[in-house]
């Protein structure tokens, strides 16, 4: 909802398409500079406290974008301001949090547990974005970021109520042995190498499309907030159709040909936002968006985690969220800037023909990677990395 209302806060204020990737540039930037030092901490600090902690911080910045907006008194430079501080807190959130799920399942049900993870985490996106639509056009923006602050008592009280097993340490004593460590695994295992690359594409090339949705539906389609919110909650059905399907895959076998068809899948469904006018075309196309983002990037997060070392877990994910997320701060630059000078559709549709290069090639390359079963152990993390 947070997300939804921002986006048409900085619309109604500015009409920037420039600015709307400003904002996700700032929310994104501290990640991609600072998401391998969460990782880092996520592999020697308890991830249950850690998390107790970004949740309470990502409460105070809800509550201070509600604060501002409700009284009046929001600018766009608070705004960006409070961007910039999400970003500097999701650095160190999403690789604990992407790491701790794995502290709550048994090795085996890694796949579904990431999956079932990415279900509500994409139900979010469908329910949300619908809601803020409807919330916004009756009391405005404040009243989803009130919302959003208030639900983090939730989360925490949640967070209080787990009983959570000790998580394993690594054993390096320093932060660049750490990092070392972690690097060397990537360079050394074809998979995550190649799954890095093609994450790094889609996020400069394809992901930001969703900064541009409130351009598409103010000056493409000619809707309001509500027809932004259904824009974004078409996005959630795909995505929570896919997550749904992940988490009923008992193996991680055929995993990698089925994260190159939904990349191109999600390249093409680009293709046909930008060239659609018409509202049911796009939420059409938006919902196979959706779909082939999420099969994408969680299929490629359960893939990873599922074959790496129980103590590179952290580091790991901080990776694939570096890249995953970090390199959107690019794409969501460009997206605003090619937005201003192109035109959202041509911008789209750029970034989904490149999508679509990238699944070639990611198929061409990895269709023959061997994809071991996840059992109960999988190698020590010295035998990996030697």
């Amino acid at each position: 909802m947070q997300t939804m209302a921002q986006a048409w806060l900085v619309y109604r204020l500015t009409g920037s398409p420039f600015l709307l990737g400003l904002v996700e540039f700032l929310s994104r930037a501290p990640i991609l500079l600072f998401g391998l030092a969460g990782g880092l901490v996520a592999d020697r600090w308890p991830r249950h406290r850690l998390l107790l902690v970004t949740q309470s911080l990502l409460l105070a910045q809800a509550g201070t974008l509600a604060a501002l907006t409700l009284s009046g008194t929001v600018t766009v430079r608070w705004v960006l301001g409070l961007a910039l501080l999400l970003g500097f807190i999701s650095a160190l959130d999403v690789p604990v949090r992407q790491a701790f799920v794995m502290d709550l399942v048994p090795r085996p049900d890694i796949p579904s547990a990431i999956g079932l993870n990415s279900s509500i985490f994409n139900a979010s996106r469908l329910i949300g974005p619908t809601l803020a639509g409807l919330l916004v056009g009756f009391a405005g923006e404040g009243a989803c970021f009130l919302v959003n602050a208030l639900s983090f008592l939730v989360v925490l009280g949640c967070l209080m109520a787990m009983q959570v097993k000790q998580t394993a340490r690594s054993e390096q004593p320093s932060a660049m042995g750490l990092l070392t460590e972690g690097l060397a695994y990537v360079r050394r295992t074809r998979h995550v190498l190649a799954l890095l690359v093609l994450v790094t594409v889609l996020g400069v090339a394809s992901m930001p499309f969703s900064t541009l949705l409130p351009v598409f539906a103010g000056e493409v389609l000619h809707t309001g907030p509500d027809g932004l919110g259904l824009l974004m909650g078409a996005t959630g059905i795909g995505a929570l159709s896919a997550a749904l399907r992940l988490a009923r895959r008992g193996t991680v076998v055929g995993l990698v040909p089925s994260i190159a068809t939904a990349a191109g899948l999600f390249g093409g469904g680009l293709l046909v936002l930008a060239a659609s006018a018409t509202s049911w075309v796009s939420l059409a196309a938006l919902v196979a968006v959706g779909f082939g983002m999420v099969s994408t990037i969680a299929g490629g997060n359960t893939l990873l985690q599922s074959q790496a070392p129980e103590a590179l877990r952290g580091r790991v994910a901080s990776l694939y969220a570096t890249v995953s997320l970090g390199s959107t701060i690019f794409g969501s630059l460009l997206a605003g800037t090619g937005a201003t000078y192109f035109g959202a559709p041509l911008t789209v549709a750029a970034g989904g023909l490149i999508t679509l290069v990238a699944a070639v090639v990611f198929w061409i390359t990895q269709w023959d990677t061997p994809v071991q079963a996840v059992e109960g152990q999988l190698p020590s993390l010295e035998e990996v990395v030697k």
